[in-house]
């Protein structure tokens, strides 16, 4: 079967490797269907960031079940089902109050094992999430980055009825946009310092957005005046930049979820400090996206909002297309971001 391999160095290589086999009664082979590239697979290609190498990368993908351990009643071949990347211990302390996210024993599909950029993967059945009727495979394959949004305004106690705030208009903070609206949020903005992903937004629903390149901080704060209340500000950027720019805009006793992972120090001036004191600002830290029952909650609406329609992708995809094409596509980013997902089509 076809993979694709990282190398040190950041070199990316089709290699024609043999098809995992079941090892455990509780495995499920699946074919594997789409596979999108996470922005924090990127570190891991070009800067040095994968617990070993070679590595084949991928935790965001689809796939249809095409055979199952002796122990597995969960799946049958056939199913369609969407990777769920953490596998817990499920024993520990975290573990058992449910912090799935905080286990100190887990393992992770696409960084600590082999991942899911190749036509077949073998799979623990508790990294498998049964899609229901009506989920595409391509949907299946935004489930992980969507519910990384969900979890942090799951933490934020929900959104109805509430105004939120994203910093950042990429991928996450784009699906986290449309998760608030379908949650029944009263109103969402968008900040980004890239116009194509305000004009993005919008077109997928937020009520307003804001270059924070073209406006002050300050001059954020108010234009947000009539929205400072009820107020949840998700940081999906994960810039020192972002963070303070999250403090400063934030209302009253706002929540602010940071979601974005942090690559550089961050300094907070004594200015900054004291708006968190001053406005009674709550400081939320989310990691990952999972709750009980396992996988999560969040899982579980992600599922509706797609059967519900509630959920727009095509707009989000920046590229697509077989190995060759794949690999064409992640080597030109160089290192940068993505501007949009870039998914290996595997069909």
């Amino acid at each position: 079967m076809k993979a694709v391999v990282v190398n040190e160095g950041g070199a990316l290589s089709i290699q024609n490797i043999e098809m995992p086999k079941i090892t455990s009664p509780d495995q499920i082979l699946v074919k594997v269907a789409y596979c999108g590239l996470c922005g924090s697979d990127i570190p891991r290609i070009f800067h040095h960031g994968a617990h070993f190498y070679p590595i084949t990368l991928g935790h965001e993908f689809s796939g249809t079940v095409v055979d199952t351990g002796h122990g597995v009643t969960e799946f049958d071949n056939g199913d369609l089902i969407c990777c769920v990347p953490l596998l817990p211990c499920f024993t520990c302390d975290e573990c058992q109050k449910h912090y799935y996210s905080l286990c100190k024993n887990y393992t992770f599909v696409g960084s600590r094992i082999a991942g899911g950029f190749a036509d077949y993967i073998v799979l623990d059945k508790k990294n498998a999430f049964k899609l229901p009727k009506g989920i595409s495979p391509l949907e299946g394959a935004f489930f992980e980055p969507m519910t990384v949004g969900m979890h942090a305004l799951l933490l934020a106690d929900g959104c109805e009825g509430k105004n939120v705030v994203i910093v950042g208009g990429g991928t996450i903070g784009l699906l986290a946009m449309q998760c608030a609206k379908a949650m029944g949020a009263k109103s969402v903005a968008v900040i980004d310092i890239n116009q194509q992903r305000l004009d993005l937004a919008k077109q997928l629903g937020a009520d307003a957005v804001y270059h924070s390149q073209d406006l002050s901080a300050d001059a954020i704060y108010q234009a947000l005046s009539s929205s400072r209340f009820d107020q949840i500000v998700l940081e999906t950027a994960g810039s020192p930049v972002t963070v303070n720019l999250a403090i400063a805009i934030a209302g009253p006793r706002a929540k602010i979820a940071l979601v974005g992972t942090l690559h550089h120090d961050i300094t907070l001036p004594e200015k900054t400090f004291g708006l968190i004191l001053r406005k009674e600002l709550q400081i939320l830290g989310s990691w990952m996206n999972y709750s009980a029952p396992w996988p999560g909650k969040e899982w579980q609406l992600v599922s509706q909002y797609f059967i519900d329609g509630k959920i727009k992708l095509d707009e989000l995809i920046a590229g697509m297309g077989d190995f060759d094409s794949f690999i064409k596509q992640v080597t030109a980013l160089n290192g940068r971001p993505m501007n949009g997902k870039i998914l290996l089509n595997c069909m």
